[in-house]
């Protein structure tokens, strides 16, 4: 990835972290929402943003049909935040790896309870 993809993807990160951190406040029947990734076209017309969306799955689908929803919007607000040609078409995905990672040191604590100690 060049240097300019790298800094075009931090800043919409940055970015789009603020938007939905301001627009989509936890609480109510939002859980909380955070941009963990965002990758770009190398043409920069693209982005796909990933969100991790702390809470039970209903919440997780609301979370994502409200963002899906509001995509336009959020598109014009990144475009008048950031300075390119072309504001990035964005779509959302669900990133349940932070999901994965607490499940894994669960069952890890669990493992340990469980040994015998020495």
């Amino acid at each position: 990835m060049t240097v300019r993809l790298e800094r075009v993807r931090e800043m919409l990160k940055r970015t789009l972290g603020e938007i939905i951190r301001r627009d989509f406040p936890p609480g109510g029947d939002n859980g909380l929402i955070t941009v963990s990734d965002v990758t770009v076209t190398p043409d920069l017309k693209e982005a796909a943003v990933y969100v991790g969306v702390v809470g039970k799955a209903a919440a997780k689908q609301r979370a994502m049909n409200q963002l899906n929803g509001n995509r336009g919007q959020i598109q014009f607000e990144m475009g008048r935040s950031i300075v390119l040609r072309y504001t990035p078409k964005i779509q959302f995905h669900l990133d349940e790896s932070v999901e994965r990672g607490n499940r894994i040191l669960t069952i890890l604590d669990e493992l340990e309870k469980q040994e015998p100690a020495k």
